[in-house]
């Protein structure tokens, strides 16, 4: 496949997401299906569970890629990139799950934890990726049945769990996906490996148009569909890219805020406190990155408004990324 096939995939996944979305807010907002924005001093509601438009953007895309491998390309084998579309189902399904009744059965985080291992499943039964792995001084190792069978499940159970706690501000979900998906196409694309490529130009094509109504102010939130299904899209990517190492490094800031989550025992109020002018401030200790930000806006010049916040995460991840592209021309 060529460059021209990933723009097409890319317009199809962007449109789409892009006419889904308005008709999914008004339906949301016309049966109550609304959230509390409790970043802003009206906490004004605004329409749940957005992300049920980007996964539809994607998968209408990657069924399209899917057709052209089958009946124009037939160059390989689909078995991969349909376990890989399943796998994203699964957790757009789960995800919606807990949107829809989490908040009804106060379902527990242990819980949520658990109904993720169903997400690998389809990628370690078509044994997707590759066994020989390279790891810092071993050099390379084959792992054998070690790779699906413990590695796969612990890379896509992890991230499609670590994406979903870096959340709650408008905007920043979408554009963490944005920058760690354009990467991890980077990445893929010098590798040839084209599947990965392909499933990470459609993923940041639906985050674009997403971005156009959850950006500040927000008109819709992502929910967990979004969450889960991006979190699950990073590992899959870098199973088939075979660029794991890497998307670990990618990674970095999400490590960061399982330690600041651990240290409130994930349980004190994550968001900031809205002050009179409309700025944020932390309430306590800091308990995420996003208070990082805010304490370091506020040093530095006095007030932290939300869309500075999400500017500066943006940043944070944007140097994690330039550290893993340079990390990879070292290693390649």
């Amino acid at each position: 496949m060529d460059l021209g096939v990933a723009v097409g995939l890319f317009a199809i996944s962007f449109f789409a997401t892009l006419v889904a979305l308005p008709k999914w807010i008004h339906r949301a907002r016309s049966t109550g299906f609304v959230g509390r924005d409790v970043h802003k001093q009206d906490e004004r509601e605004v329409a749940e569970m957005g992300g049920i438009a980007v996964v539809f953007g994607v998968l209408l895309a990657l069924l399209v890629m899917i057709a052209l491998e089958t009946f124009y390309y037939g160059d390989g084998s689909i078995i991969e990139l349909l376990a890989a579309t399943l796998s994203l189902l699964i957790a757009a399904l789960i995800g919606m799950v807990d949107d829809m009744l989490g908040w009804r059965i106060g379902l527990r985080q242990s819980e949520k934890v658990l109904l993720t291992f169903m997400v690998p499943i389809p990628i370690m039964v078509v044994n997707a990726g590759h066994a020989m792995m390279t790891f810092p001084f071993l050099g390379q190792v084959e792992l054998g049945l070690l790779y699906p069978l413990l590695i796969v499940p612990i890379g896509i159970v992890g991230t499609t769990n670590a994406f979903n706690m870096l959340a709650g501000y408008n905007g920043l979900e979408a554009l963490q996906g944005v920058v760690i998906f354009s990467t991890l196409a980077y990445l893929s694309w010098e590798v040839d490996a084209f599947d990965a490529f392909l499933i990470s130009a459609c993923i940041v094509g639906a985050l674009l148009a997403f971005l156009i109504f959850n950006w500040y102010p927000s008109k819709v939130f992502p929910g967990d569909v979004l969450t889960y299904f991006a979190g699950a899209g990073v590992a899959i990517v870098a199973i088939l890219g075979n660029i794991e190492r890497f998307a670990a490094v990618l990674f970095a800031m999400y490590y960061m805020e399982l330690v600041l989550k651990a240290r409130g025992r994930f349980k004190p109020e994550w968001p900031a406190k809205v002050l009179e002018d409309g700025s944020l401030a932390v309430k306590s200790k800091i308990y995420s990155v996003p208070h990082v930000a805010v304490a370091l806006l506020r040093k530095i010049k006095g007030k932290a408004y939300e869309y500075e916040v999400v500017a500066t995460v943006l940043l944070f991840q944007l140097a994690i990324a330039v550290v893993t592209i340079a990390t990879f021309k070292k290693w390649f």
